[in-house]
């Protein structure tokens, strides 16, 4: 009986690791080794920068608030502290989408977030 051989699976392999580097700079896209680390390095990038994206946007948002509320004569502690005191409960991303595209309901934020600290 003839030993079985791993030609068209082995190839099968390769050209999914290629596939996969398709685009890549250089000689990554078309070298199996450079192309298989290529690929396994941007995947474990990608699963960490999924992670810190969501640690960046809450700093944008934060970032945001802050320079609004610095218009109004407050800072971002004070006035979160002051939305807290007062029990309102809206989150940065929403704050942030406020303070940049409906300024007059954020100056409505910011009064309460005052009177609430007296």
């Amino acid at each position: 009986m003839p030993r079985a051989r791993y030609k068209v699976a082995r190839r099968q392999k390769r050209n999914r690791w290629l596939k996969q580097a398709k685009g890549y700079y250089l000689t990554r896209h078309n070298l199996y080794k450079t192309a298989k680390e290529s690929v396994i390095k941007a995947g474990v990038n990608a699963f960490a920068d999924r992670r810190k994206k969501k640690s960046q946007f809450r700093k944008l948002w934060i970032t945001r608030i802050n320079i609004a509320t610095h218009q109004y004569g407050m800072s971002y502690s004070r006035f979160i502290s002051g939305l807290r005191k007062a029990n309102v409960k809206v989150d940065r991303k929403m704050l942030a989408a406020m303070a940049v595209e409906d300024t007059d309901t954020f100056k409505k934020l910011v009064d309460v977030a005052k009177e609430a600290l007296g």
